[in-house]
């Protein structure tokens, strides 16, 4: 299988489609509201951070740092080896410095350059070890005081956020056999990230980037000898952040299984460093943290990756496994996720993963898909059917194309995109989020002697073409059968007049599919294991797709489609062939 992507995406995911020109006005009075909330967010956060400010006109110094909060990210001393050469590879960019400061090197592009000043890598350089890597270190931190500090990109706040936790969690390689004047140069730039990110707080848009400040103020309150009373007010605000963004059961708003990980290596070191200081965590960090745990074992396939729904990429495969040592928990992973939106079906070793959720709050929809009722499919370690997923860099051009309907497996009509994406003036000023998309899903789950069944509705298509899509997924209990039903039913005084439709089940790149003599569709993995596909009406068949969840870059992957015309009822079923080469057949 060929890594180059293709030249054209168009080719596989259409074009936008036909304008949802039916409930136009009730788009622009979401987007209207929505422009307005952002910019009174913004007057508010303005006179919130001044008047903080002018009631803190002496803050105590940055004395001493007591404690360094573990770094749980897996690190590769051979990364160091690049960087201490002169190769600074971010994002899969590389910048060859030849001897030359990095923060005078130009950027290849954004998200590496905001890498570069976020210090994440600081952990390769602790890994390789050694005087003279410690040296290099302290190296690097003299060049960015000198060259970066004000660099505009260091101080946008998820940058910033993410370079204190790095700095607090390597101090012990910096400090250790530095200088004096090191010492307090240093000590001297974590009083003023505290000062900075404490300041810029409020400004944040809702999101991630906001809940690691968050998470970065409490680190350095806990670390720092001097800023201890600013814990529990540190607490507090990421207590209430945990409450915006974290769901009942575990998941987050965005509805991005990524950013569960994300949040949990952040969060875990935390509940460390405050047990080490004997401070007590707090009753909501504790609880997020266990209910996270259950959903990233939710979302895990069994190769050890997770699924690709709402912006989730490559999966760091070695990081979930060092987050989840710290969990507790015993047994399979819960089926139902019914706050964030998703059902897992599991029987043996087959794992399905179902998309049955609304679009995420606009404030926090930059990176939703539109891609309502699509599944994942894994047997063992092998990952059959698949969503796009997302690229790794926020700049690349497949990133739109991945939040498009047809990038998922789940059914598209006529092209279309099930939801809006903004543009104009609300992009410019809330970025590209999904405004409109599902606003009805009902779900039912059944299970019975073994087997498990959900059947899932969505209204994305009821607006533009009368239509609502049923999708029903059914796993028999000894995990090698999986049946599937799709209908698009009329409904509404708007009629489809048959617009056309397609199922899509998206391959993972190491599938190989082969089309058999009388219907079904082989589809064999690299350790042998086979299923076929079956489908009951039109035929199924075998076209080009894209793979973009890879460190390398997008890669030719495989789909299979099924078309017609609404309203329709369509049968399928995977059905396992052959077991693994080695693997003992059940009996």
């Amino acid at each position: 299988m060929g890594k180059a992507p293709p030249r054209d995406p168009g080719q596989f995911y259409g074009g936008n489609g036909p304008t949802m020109r039916a409930g136009d006005t009730a788009l622009r009075v979401a987007a209207a509201v929505l422009i307005a909330r952002e910019a009174g967010r913004r007057s508010l956060a303005a006179a919130v951070a001044l008047a903080r400010g002018a009631g803190r006109p002496f803050e105590p110094a940055a004395d001493r740092l007591v404690i360094a909060p573990p770094d749980i990210r897996t690190a590769d001393p051979t990364v160091a080896d690049d960087i201490l050469a002169g190769r600074f590879i971010f994002s899969g960019q590389m910048v060859e410095t030849f001897g030359q400061s990095p923060f005078v090197a130009p950027p290849v592009s954004a998200e590496w350059e905001r890498v570069l000043h976020g210090f994440g890598w600081l952990r390769h350089l602790r890994a390789a070890g050694g005087p003279e890597v410690h040296d290099e270190a302290r190296a690097l931190i003299e060049a960015w005081l000198r060259q970066g500090l004000r660099n505009p990109v260091a101080w946008e706040p998820d940058v910033a956020g993410r370079r204190l936790i790095s700095f607090l969690a390597q101090s012990p390689m910096l400090l250790d056999g530095c200088s004096a004047a090191f010492y307090r140069r240093f000590m001297a730039v974590i009083g003023l990230h505290a000062r900075r990110l404490r300041n810029a707080f409020e400004r944040v848009p809702p999101g991630l980037g906001r809940l690691r400040i968050a998470v970065a103020l409490v680190a350095v309150a806990v670390a720092v000898d001097s800023f201890r009373p600013r814990v529990k007010a540190a607490m507090k605000r990421l207590d209430d952040e945990l409450a915006r963004q974290i769901f009942p059961d575990g998941g987050h708003v965005g509805r991005n299984p990524a950013a569960i990980l994300d949040i949990l290596v952040d969060l875990l070191p935390l509940r460390q460093a405050h047990a080490a200081r004997g401070i007590p965590v707090s009753s909501g960090v504790m609880n997020a943290i266990d209910r996270m745990m259950h959903l990233l074992r939710f979302f895990r396939h069994g190769d050890g990756a997770l699924a690709l729904f709402n912006g989730a990429g490559v999966t760091p495969v070695s990081l979930v496994a060092s987050v989840l040592v710290h969990d507790d928990a015993l047994g399979r992973p819960p089926g139902n996720a019914p706050y964030s939106g998703y059902q897992r079906l599991e029987a043996d070793r087959t794992v399905v993963i179902v998309d049955c959720g609304r679009p995420p709050p606009p404030d926090y929809a930059r990176d939703a898909h539109a891609g309502p009722l699509a599944f994942e499919f894994s047997s063992g370690r092998n990952r059959f059917v698949v969503n796009c997923g997302a690229p790794p860099r926020t700049g690349d051009p497949w990133r739109d194309i991945a939040r498009r309907t047809a990038a998922h497996s789940t059914v598209t009509v006529a092209d279309a995109i099930a939801g809006r994406f903004a543009d104009g003036v609300l992009e410019r000023m809330a970025g590209r989020v999904l405004i409109a998309g599902a606003q009805r899903v009902e779900i039912d789950r059944q299970e019975h002697e073994g087997a498990v069944a959900v059947i899932a509705r969505h209204d994305a298509w009821l607006v533009p073409f009368g239509l609502i899509h049923e999708r029903t997924l059914r796993l028999a209990p000894a995990g090698d059968r999986l049946d599937g039903r799709d209908r698009l039913i009329e409904e509404g005084p708007r009629r489809s007049g048959h617009a056309p439709f397609a199922i899509r089940f998206h391959l993972h790149p190491s599938i190989q599919a082969t089309p058999l003599e009388g219907g079904p569709i082989m589809l064999a993995a690299p350790d042998g294991e086979t299923w076929e596909f079956h489908v009951d009406g039109p035929a199924a068949s075998v076209e080009d797709s894209v793979y973009l969840a890879d460190p390398h870059g997008a890669r030719r992957s495989l789909q299979l489609v099924v078309t017609g015309r609404a309203p329709a009822e369509i049968r399928w079923t995977f059905l396992r062939a052959a077991e693994p080469h080695g693997a003992r057949r059940r009996t």
